[in-house]
């Protein structure tokens, strides 16, 4: 599974600040400035995660996410 095959949540914090995630994968987000910071994090830490599903042989969960809009 690459990035691609994931939902990205981005929504901007009271601060100011951003937060990019992959609801579907437990710990995967990044906090940045802006937009375009915290999605570049967000591939940096998503790539950090699936070696570490790799080195242990697990496969990364699939992508469970529904986007709503209320």
């Amino acid at each position: 599974m690459t990035l691609h095959d994931y939902k990205t949540v981005l929504y901007r914090q009271d601060d100011g600040s951003w937060v990019a995630e992959i609801p579907a994968i437990p710990g995967c987000y990044a906090l940045m400035t802006t937009r375009e910071a915290a999605l570049a994090e967000l591939a940096n830490v998503f790539q950090m995660i699936a070696e570490e599903y790799r080195e242990k042989g697990i496969s990364l969960p699939a992508d469970t996410t529904e986007i709503i809009h209320a």
